[in-house]
């Protein structure tokens, strides 16, 4: 009989990739489990301990600490080839705070730091912006003191911001990349009611998961969302393939299919190559006549535009779909 899992996590990775599993499951288990902000601070505002960290890194370079992930999850059964179905049933908001930031040569404003400062713009000034949770309303409440509006108050919608497989061909990717094992995507989709699809590369899939946001706009264009410490709750699957080469996912009303790469262009094409490989595969379209109806139905959500590799996802109404 399916099992559910109560994780407490007592290590944290800063990677994708194969690692000593915190814990084994069998297909059709849940998973519930704690996560930290993308800082590493959990619901009570306490930081990371370094013992916590799990991977240090290599002859005593340390991964950049963001995006602390819970797992690796091992899922009894999954073998390459097969699709890893993460059902997202409840992604629940654990403190009344959260904080997005304004980071130095970092966001929509600014040229990157790639490992020189040939940049033509200034630095940003740093700054932390704080923001009041109201967990009852699911409100999020921002004071703007220097705007005329004074303070604005936004509609909440909580989801997993980096969540994913271990890389194809034994690469291991850090938690702020997105790719085809998914990883820090920053997709609003990836949230309750969706169920995300995830090729399995490596036997056991090696599921984690962290740094949820209470709310994000598309893009992600300050570089950070409203990051906040949670409690997930997720149900596993494991499907026979055959299955596409990049995360997809499902939610009532819509197929997804989500491409991560640069530039931006590549990216659409990715998420729409895979979509409709996906509606002729598993729904019976011809490829061309599918191109032109998601033409005129279709929408697209860019994820982030700031990671290393920007995400989009491609969206297909469900109620084109064959009976």
């Amino acid at each position: 009989m399916p099992q559910t899992h109560h994780l407490q996590p007592t290590r944290y990775h800063f990677t994708f990739g194969p690692a000593e599993p915190a814990l084994r499951v069998q297909s059709g288990d849940t998973v519930v489990a704690p996560t930290r902000d993308s800082r590493g601070f959990n619901a009570d505002g306490q930081p990371l301990a370094r013992e916590a960290i799990a991977n240090q890194g290599h002859e005593g370079y340390d991964y950049w600490p963001r995006n602390p992930l819970v797992g690796p999850i091992y899922v009894e059964g999954a073998e390459p080839g097969d699709v890893l179905a993460v059902h997202i049933e409840r992604v629940e908001l654990t403190r009344d705070w959260g904080f997005s930031a304004r980071n130095v040569n970092f966001g929509s404003l600014t040229g990157e730091y790639v490992g020189h400062r040939l940049l033509l713009n200034p630095p940003l000034e740093a700054a932390r912006l704080d923001w009041q949770i109201d967990r009852q309303r699911m409100k999020g409440v921002y004071p703007m003191p220097n705007s005329r509006l004074g303070r604005a108050e936004i509609d909440l919608h909580p989801f997993i911001g980096s969540i994913g497989v271990a890389p194809r061909f034994g690469r291991v990717e850090t938690a702020l990349a997105p790719g085809e094992f998914g990883g820090n995507m920053d997709c609003p989709e990836t949230c309750a009611g969706t169920t995300l699809l995830f090729p399995v590369w490596t036997r056991g899939a090696y599921l984690y998961f962290g740094d949820v946001h209470a709310a994000q706009g598309d893009g992600e264009l300050c570089g950070t969302a409203i990051e906040m410490a949670a409690e997930v709750q997720l149900r596993l699957e494991v499907r026979p393939g055959p299955c596409g080469d990049w995360p997809c996912a499902e939610d009532a009303t819509h197929l997804m299919a989500i491409g991560s790469t640069r530039p931006l262009m590549d990216a659409v094409r990715l998420a729409q190559v895979e979509l409709m490989n996906w509606l002729v595969r598993d729904y019976g379209f011809d490829f061309w006549e599918v191109w032109q109806l998601n033409s005129q139905v279709g929408t697209m959500r860019i994820g982030n535009v700031v990671d290393p590799y920007y995400s989009v996802v491609a969206k297909f109404p469900k109620r084109y779909l064959p009976d």
